[in-house]
């Protein structure tokens, strides 16, 4: 199961979305593994649930050339919470800092899944956030959606300024 989602939900939505995914996890003998992209926002709320959910939880982290590429500032203490949850990390070559190359990574992750859990407020994408996009690219392929946004559940349209972390250099 692939989980995408906003990641510019506010503190008390990612408390919301992580209490609703521990319920959608927790039903059911078999626990599917989750697989989400290391960033802030969404992910690190799945990895949680995951974990309390007893789902095992695969990470994908970002790659150049086979190398492991520092994340944005705003997505590394995400990305560390994520990979002390994670039963498995898997590498994918993308940029992380390109918007185009982390949509292309989630199509990626999405077509690899059985199902797709979405959360996601029913917005179109915006050039920021490529939720409905994802959602779209999954129906279009015959993967099952789930869309889930708990009653209460808001983002955070304060602007955000653009980072160009520095890479590992070897």
């Amino acid at each position: 199961m692939a989980v995408v989602g906003h990641h510019d939900l506010t503190p008390g939505s990612l408390r919301l979305v992580e209490s609703a995914l521990r319920t959608r996890l927790t039903p059911g003998p078999e626990r599917a593994r989750v697989t989400v992209r290391a960033a802030a926002g969404t992910a690190p709320a799945t990895g949680r649930a995951a974990r309390a959910s007893g789902c095992p939880l695969a990470v994908v982290i970002p790659t150049s050339i086979g190398v492991p590429a520092l994340p944005p500032p705003r997505d590394r203490p995400a990305t560390g919470e994520l990979l002390t949850l994670a039963d498995q990390v898997r590498l994918l070559d993308y940029d992380p800092t390109d918007r185009d190359s982390c949509v292309g990574a989630d199509e990626r992750l999405v077509a690899a899944g059985s199902l797709l859990l979405a959360v996601w407020d029913g917005s179109p994408s915006d050039g920021r956030d490529a939720t409905a996009h994802l959602v779209t690219y999954a129906r279009a392929r015959g993967i099952p959606v789930e869309v889930l946004w708990p009653e209460g559940a808001a983002r955070d349209r304060t602007p955000r300024t653009p980072t160009h972390p520095t890479r590992f250099r070897f």
